[in-house]
C-alpha cells in the first residue's frame, strides 16, 4: 500500500475542516464589530460611514493643496507684483509704490520751482591782448545764486573776476547790467551787483549737513542753455584739487555726479530741500563735457568769502603765519615746518616741529583740511589750536591775521 494513500486520513479531514470552521466564525466576528464601532463613530460624528472612511485621504489632499497654494501665492507676490492678480494686500502695496513714486517727482519739481527765481544766467565781455598786443573782446557766460533780495549774486572768478561788462538774465526774463563788486582767484568766489530790488534770494546750509549719497541738483545755463536742470548724487565731500602754483589749493570741494558742463560754473548745487550746498566750479573731462565728475565750492566757503567781498570789497584771507610740511611722524597732525616772524602763531609760541591736530575744536589731519577749516573763519577771529610736541599735548589761543601784500580792493 502507498504509504501516503489519501483514503487513509486516519482522522485527519474532519480536524481540518472544524479548524476552517472556526476562522470564518472569527472573521465574521471581527468584521461585524468593526462595523458596529464604524457605525457608532460615524453616529457621533454626525457623518455617513462612507465619508468617514475617506476622510483621512481628504484631509491629506487638503493639506497638500494649502502647501501648493501657498507656494503659488509666495511666487506670485515675489515674481509678479505688478500684475492685477487677487491677492491680499497686493493692491494696497501696489497703489502705496505708486504714491510713493509721485510724491518723490512732485518733490523734486517743487524744489525746482523754489529755486529756479534765485538762479541767474551772465553774459561777459573780457577785453584781452593777444600775442600782437592787439586789444580784443571775448565773450563768455556762466551762472550765479542769488545772495541778497537788493541784488548781490554770487558766481564764480573765473566766471566775472575779469568781466569788463556783464549782463544778468532772470528767471523770468528780465536783463539787467551789472558791475563786479570784487572776486577772489584763490577761493574762485566772486560777487556781482544788479540795482534791483524784492529779488528772491536762494536758502543756503553748511555742507556739514551733507550726507554722501544725498540727492543733488545743479541750476545753470550750460552751453548757454538758461534755467537748465540736472540731477545726481554727492558722490563725495572734501576733495582738494591744486590748479595752480600761483593760488591756494581749491580745498573742501563736494564731488558729484550731477552733469555740470561750461555754463554751469557759478550755479547753485542744491539738496532735495532747495539749499544750496554748493557752487559749481570745476569738472574732470577728457572732452570737456560732463563726464560724471563734477566739483562745487562749499556753501560754507562761498558765504564766508562772499560776506568778506560784500563788506570789504574783495576777500580777507586768515592766515596763522606758519608753513606747513610734510608729516612723517606717527602722529596724525599737520606738521610745522616753519613759523613766520611777527604774525600770530609765533607770538602763541607755536615752533618749528609742533604738530597741529585740532584747529578750534576740529580735528585735522593733513594742510588741506587745515586750510578748509581756515578759510570758514574770518579775519580777526580767536581760535584754539591743539598741538603735539616731545610728548605733550598742548593748547594755543591764537588770533587769524591777513596775510600782508593782500589782493586790493576791486575799484
Amino acid at each position: 500500500m502507498n504509504k501516503f494513500d489519501i483514503n487513509n486520513d486516519n482522522g485527519i479531514k474532519p480536524f481540518f475542516l472544524k479548524g476552517c470552521v472556526l476562522i470564518i466564525a472569527a472573521l465574521l466576528v471581527l468584521f461585524v464589530g468593526s462595523m458596529l464601532t464604524l457605525g457608532v463613530i460615524s453616529t457621533i460624528n454626525k457623518v455617513s460611514p462612507s465619508d468617514l472612511l475617506k476622510g483621512e485621504d481628504r484631509e491629506q489632499q487638503a493639506q497638500e493643496e494649502k502647501v501648493s497654494e501657498g507656494e503659488i501665492e509666495e511666487y506670485e507676490q515675489e515674481v509678479l507684483p505688478g500684475e492685477d492678480i487677487e491677492l491680499p494686500g497686493l493692491e494696497e502695496k501696489k497703489e502705496g509704490r505708486i504714491i510713493t513714486l509721485e510724491e518723490f517727482s512732485k518733490s523734486i519739481s517743487e524744489v525746482v520751482k523754489e529755486v529756479k527765481p534765485s538762479v541767474v544766467n551772465i553774459r561777459v565781455r573780457v577785453k584781452r591782448e593777444d600775442s600782437f598786443g592787439e586789444e580784443h573782446v571775448e565773450e563768455g557766460l556762466g551762472s550765479g545764486v542769488i545772495y541778497t533780495n537788493d541784488g548781490y549774486i554770487i558766481t564764480n572768478n573765473h566766471v566775472a573776476g575779469e568781466a569788463e561788462e556783464l549782463l544778468v538774465t532772470l528767471s523770468d526774463g528780465s536783463q539787467y547790467q551789472a558791475k563786479l563788486i570784487g572776486g577772489d582767484k584763490n577761493t574762485d568766489v566772486a560777487v556781482i551787483k544788479i540795482d534791483e530790488k524784492g529779488l528772491k534770494a536762494a536758502s543756503f546750509t553748511s555742507s556739514d549737513n551733507v550726507e554722501v549719497g544725498e540727492i543733488a541738483i545743479a541750476f545753470g545755463s550750460p552751453f548757454g542753455l538758461q534755467q537748465t536742470i540736472t540731477m545726481g548724487i554727492i558722490s563725495a565731500k572734501g576733495r582738494n584739487i591744486a590748479i595752480s602754483p600761483d593760488i591756494l589749493p581749491q580745498v573742501d570741494l563736494i564731488q558729484t555726479d550731477t552733469p555740470i558742463n561750461p555754463g554751469n560754473s557759478g550755479g547753485p548745487l542744491v539738496n532735495s530741500s532747495g539749499q544750496v550746498v554748493g557752487m559749481n566750479t570745476l569738472i574732470f573731462s577728457p572732452s570737456g563735457t560732463s563726464a560724471g565728475i563734477g566739483f562745487a565750492i562749499t556753501s560754507d566757503t562761498s558765504v564766508n568769502i562772499a560776506d568778506q567781498i560784500i563788506k570789504y570789497g574783495r576777500a580777507r584771507i586768515p592766515f596763522m603765519g606758519i608753513e606747513m610740511g610734510e608729516n612723517e611722524t606717527d602722529i596724525a597732525g599737520v606738521y610745522v615746518n616753519n613759523v613766520i616772524k611777527g604774525y600770530s602763531a609765533e607770538k602763541a609760541g607755536i615752533k618749528k616741529g609742533d604738530i597741529i591736530i585740532e584747529f578750534d575744536g576740529v580735528a585735522v589731519k593733513t594742510p588741506y583740511e587745515l586750510l578748509a577749516r581756515i578759510l570758514r573763519h574770518n579775519v580777526g577771529d580767536e581760535v584754539q589750536i591743539k598741538i603735539y610736541r616731545d610728548g605733550d599735548y598742548q593748547t594755543a589761543s591764537l588770533e587769524l591775521v591777513e596775510k600782508k601784500n593782500a589782493s586790493k580792493r576791486v575799484k
